[in-house]
């Protein structure tokens, strides 16, 4: 299979400068590289830029290139491998493997850092969801340990600098590839990257620097939360590490469900049963709301389905200060038994006429069957 020009494989121009070779270089490598690129190809890939890069980036290779091509390695024209002229690994993978070119390990590892974050679920009734309240939850928070002060030490004589990296917290690594001799920077396998060891551990920690205890924390329910809804109570997760802040308590709401009321946003809905009489004559009846019971008037001739609009009578919104609308819905009730009074009574309705309007309507009707 014939080679593709060196030039191609960095995506650059025959007069490119040293600088423009390098950058092209970089960006390929990181782009091909296999801990990074997953294709199948990768590794051909990453070797033909290393390749590439190896020749224009000497002059004298290069200046051969351009004249003889491929064809000079066929003839030995490029020489020996010359390494990559100084060129280090761990400028080009840094960023994948732990920070920028040449970053201390050991500052890395002792950055302050924050804490890890909890999730608790609380469950609250439809009065708790409407008007907010407080409860309290228990948690399991790690803090930092009270003996050592986070050091994991028995005592502070016993945190000493590592004999590995002797406090760098890294460590250089050589190896001879088909490429030449490559130098990359890792952090310290003995201290993970701490710089330091210990002795004698904390016996209280074990070493780990931080404790498990429990914790019961006050929630203040916001009037109008609904069901996965979440609160987050900063500061009240996992201490942080090095100095760093604690992690964040997240509370994720679910609110019971109350039979008499169906929840849309805001607003609430629920249906009241009417019946003939109430709907006919019309009535003066009490409604359950969730800030307690109040008189609805009910117009005579009531049809079924009528909404009835409460304002303010429904949920709180979580994040403002206005207050949904609680919608009633009318449901007429047929009685299915009666007494021998009320058939009477049904049956003298009966055969009363209705007002001139409704019985133009019904003549329309039995018209329409004849």
């Amino acid at each position: 299979m014939s080679k593709r020009d060196y030039y191609d494989v960095l995506g650059i121009a025959k007069g490119s400068s040293p600088d423009e070779i390098k950058k092209a270089y970089r960006k390929k490598a990181r782009e091909t590289h296999p801990d990074v690129n997953k294709a199948a190809d990768a590794e051909n890939k990453f070797k033909e830029v290393q390749e590439a890069y190896d020749v224009l980036s000497d002059t004298q290779k290069r200046s051969t290139y351009d004249r003889f091509g491929h064809e000079a390695a066929n003839q030995g024209g490029f020489g020996g491998s010359g390494g990559f002229d100084g060129f280090d690994f761990g400028d080009v993978f840094s960023s994948f493997f732990g920070g920028g070119a040449r970053e201390n390990a050991s500052a890395r590892a002792n950055a302050p850092r924050k804490g890890q974050d909890i999730h608790k679920r609380m469950r609250v009734n439809f009065a708790e969801a409407v008007t907010g309240g407080e409860k309290k939850i228990k948690t399991q928070v790690y803090e930092e340990c009270h003996v050592c002060h986070g050091s994991g030490a028995h005592s502070k004589n016993d945190v000493e600098t590592c004999s590995t990296c002797r406090g760098s917290g890294s460590v250089i690594q050589e190896q001879q590839t088909i490429f030449g001799r490559t130098r990359t920077q890792t952090t310290c396998p003995k201290c993970q990257g701490r710089g330091k060891t210990i002795r004698k551990r904390c016996g209280t920690c074990s070493g780990d620097g931080v404790v498990s205890s429990e914790k019961v924390v006050s929630v203040k329910i916001p009037a109008g939360i609904d069901t996965n809804q979440q609160l987050r109570m900063q500061g009240f997760g996992h201490k942080g590490v090095n100095g760093g802040p604690s992690g964040d308590l997240y509370i994720v709401f679910e609110v019971e469900i109350d039979d008499r009321f169906e929840r849309s946003g805001d607003d609430l809905i629920m249906e009241i049963p009417l019946s003939v009489t109430e709907a006919t004559l019309g009535a003066e009846i009490e409604i359950p709301t969730p800030y307690g019971p109040v008189s609805l008037k009910i117009p005579a001739g009531t049809q079924a389905d009528k909404t009835f609009r409460l304002k303010g009578k429904g949920m709180p919104n979580v994040r403002g200060k206005t207050t949904g609308d609680l919608h009633v819905i009318s449901k007429i009730v047929i009685p299915t038994k009666l007494t021998k009074e009320q058939e009477k009574l049904f049956e003298k309705l009966a055969d009363t006429k209705l007002d001139n309007n409704d019985t133009s309507k019904w003549d329309r009707i039995k018209s329409a069957f004849k």
